[in-house]
């Protein structure tokens, strides 16, 4: 326990420290290439390399640690494929900041997740096999939705561009508010289940997981989305400390949520963690699954917040 949780403030640390250094890397990027994108009126560069590329990064490893929980119930998608549809989808959201490419932008998502399925048949009609064809294809289309799909709304929230009146960009500050949120969330709930935890939230699930936690890691969560409209009150200008505390709890909420989406898929295969890269923390997918999961509601609430996604 205590070896466990020493990783996992090691581990923990380092990774932190290594999303700050490509998201500040991220920005300063963005501003060496000030004028490139004429849409918004030369006040922004190429926006969201840094995230692009670690999505890239952590997309094969997601895909086969997906394909070893799917093959619990004889579920195996073409890991290539689907590894390289997700990749297809970031770089989707990575291009919808160009001009040239927004008019198709809707037809090109539509025809990328649609020719996932269609290669995935195509590559079982093609070894001539017909047992399993259904599972191979599902498999793929999920696996390439879950990284993919979900990954695309962290880039896009990257890659799009505040419309408050000061005129700054506020995306990246987006990013680091869902992550901070997101992830401070874990620290409270653990804090206070340690402390206070009586009653389970879903014991045939998760049995570590506790209401007093939920409460806490929510409270937590709010703490952080007011703390991070006060630090950046100009880049998060769409916000107040109101609707700031409300949207970390909501993150918080759902950040939870997708952390027992992937507990019921590791209980289904059986196992404790999505794989064993990370010591501390297991795989990929258990350090990717709550943010990946609040990037959609975090995309439709800025969206409604007044930025103009």
């Amino acid at each position: 326990m205590q070896q466990s949780l020493a990783y996992r403030l090691s581990y923990g640390s380092l990774m932190l420290a290594g999303l700050f250094v490509i998201l500040y890397l991220d920005l300063r990027i963005e501003h060496w290439t000030a004028g490139m994108l004429p849409s918004t009126g030369g006040r922004h560069g190429l926006g969201g390399v840094g995230i692009f590329l670690l999505l890239l990064l952590v997309m094969p490893q997601g895909t086969q640690e997906l394909a070893t929980l799917f093959s619990a119930e004889s579920v195996r998608p073409y890991r290539f494929l689907a590894a390289t549809g997700s990749g297809v989808l970031v770089l989707h959201a990575f291009l919808t900041q160009f001009n040239w490419f927004q008019p198709i932008a809707a037809s090109a998502l539509a025809f990328a997740l649609v020719l996932v399925m269609i290669v995935a048949a195509i590559r079982r009609v093609w070894g001539r096999h017909t047992h399993e064809a259904i599972t191979h294809m599902a498999g793929t289309v999920l696996a390439t939705m879950y990284l993919g799909g979900l990954g695309w709304f962290i880039l896009a929230l990257r890659v799009k561009h505040s419309s408050n009146p000061h005129g700054y960009q506020g995306s990246t500050e987006c990013i680091l508010m869902i992550l901070l949120t997101v992830k401070s969330t874990d620290i409270g709930a653990y804090a206070v289940g340690s402390l206070l935890g009586r009653h389970k939230l879903i014991p045939w699930l998760s049995p570590k997981k506790s209401w007093e936690g939920l409460v806490g890691g929510v409270a937590t969560a709010a703490l952080v989305g007011w703390a991070c409209v006060e630090i950046w009150p100009r880049e998060l200008a769409t916000l107040n400390g109101v609707t700031g505390a409300i949207m970390g709890a909501i993150l918080g909420l759902v950040g939870t949520a997708g952390d027992l989406l992937e507990s019921l898929m590791k209980r289904d295969a059986n196992v404790k963690d999505s794989g064993h890269l990370i010591p501390g923390f297991g795989g990929v997918l258990d350090v990717i699954d709550s943010p990946l999961l609040a990037a959609p509601v975090a995309y439709l609430l800025f969206s409604l917040s007044g930025t103009h996604f």
